[in-house]
């Protein structure tokens, strides 16, 4: 956010309403059912480092680094593909999973030279399928000239209201593992 805040031109900030969940769970206070607020003095992991740094704007993170498979995605998904690395890790599959954490400017560079490295890739997007993010890093990957082999995790159809009807219109981990060893 800190990076839209400085940033001259308009930018479009988004946050995935699910990912309360995580970041609850990760500062170990509960989820939805029982927030509380109250962030320890050193926070998570320490002192946060002053100044603070601005993520910058077209730069993904490599959250895992393996030579397998690549997960790339953005968002409230990142999360679901860490867990399914961590699922075919325990299976002697060595993972990369890419946040992306902007999609314009979008980091095509990393991009490529995952696909290029591990030969096979799985984008997690909650877009629908036809004219998503997820076709777009499939250009990208075809047009770096690697013959990598690919899958698409998108939502599939209308999202439906009641909720374990979303559950199964969203990407899922059960979902991302069968499309990764559909290519493995």
């Amino acid at each position: 956010m800190l990076a839209a805040v400085q940033e001259d031109g308009p930018v479009v900030y988004l946050e995935h309403k699910m990912l309360a969940d995580y970041w609850l769970d990760y500062m170990g206070i509960g989820n939805r059912e029982g927030v509380e607020f109250d962030v320890p003095a050193a926070g998570a992991n320490g002192d946060v480092p002053l100044p603070v740094q601005p993520v910058p704007l077209g730069v993904a993170a490599t959250l895992r680094n393996g030579s397998d498979i690549a997960f790339i995605s953005l968002g409230l998904s990142v999360h679901r593909c860490l867990e399914a690395a961590a699922a075919l890790g325990s299976e002697g599959v060595r993972s990369t999973v890419l946040d992306l954490r902007s999609v314009r400017p979008l980091d095509t560079d990393v991009i490529s030279e995952a696909a290029r490295r591990c030969r096979r890739v799985v984008v997690v997007d909650e877009d629908y399928r036809a004219f998503g993010l997820s076709g777009e890093v499939a250009a990208v990957i075809a047009e770096s000239g690697t013959d990598a082999r690919f899958a698409r995790i998108c939502t599939e159809g209308t999202i439906p209201y009641a909720r374990r009807l979303e559950d199964e219109a969203l990407p899922s981990v059960a979902r991302i593992l069968e499309a990764a060893r559909d290519i493995l």
